[in-house]
């Protein structure tokens, strides 16, 4: 097994790990953001792409400054329209219940806690378990020396 195997394979359980995570946590509306849950490796780096609200969905997200460029409401409605809300009063549309949400959002905040939980990428790649990646990359790079070291001792004895 090659540096690239050992990572890949890490990297793989890794991206699995974190969509049950997700799932478990009732975080998911669309589903977009475990779909887009990619891993490259090369022979010594991996990285776990995903998209660029993963960091709200480990620690929120805390008020704005500004209102934007509206692409949070459009967000907003698309999550609406996902999890399959529907707005309490008739008369009330969906991109004024989104409207609604983004000024609370804009106003106060976003806190995880008490919509699903926090941590849903700290609590799967933990300190630990990156130690034991290492872990297991230097344990491979340690036998394949050892081996190739064994190698050439036995090609001496043999000339």
């Amino acid at each position: 097994m090659t540096n690239k195997d050992v990572l890949k394979q890490e990297f793989d359980l890794l991206r699995t790990e974190l969509i049950s995570k997700y799932d478990e946590l009732g975080m998911r509306a669309s589903g977009k953001w475990a779909d887009s849950l990619a891993v490259e490796v090369t022979d010594l780096t991996g990285v776990l792409k995903g998209l660029n609200y993963s960091e709200q969905l480990e620690s929120g997200r805390g008020k704005t400054e500004s209102g934007g460029d509206g692409s949070v409401l459009k967000a907003i409605e698309e999550w609406i329209d996902d999890k399959g809300i529907k707005p309490l009063e008739e008369k009330l549309s969906i991109s004024s219940l989104a409207y609604l949400i983004a000024r609370k959002i804009h106003r106060e905040g976003y806190d995880r806690k008490e919509h699903g939980g926090l941590e849903l990428v700290s609590s799967v790649i933990t300190p630990e378990r990156i130690q034991r990646i290492i872990d297991r990359v230097s344990e491979f790079n340690v036998n394949s020396f050892v081996s190739d070291i064994e190698n050439i001792f036995k090609e001496f004895e043999t000339a």
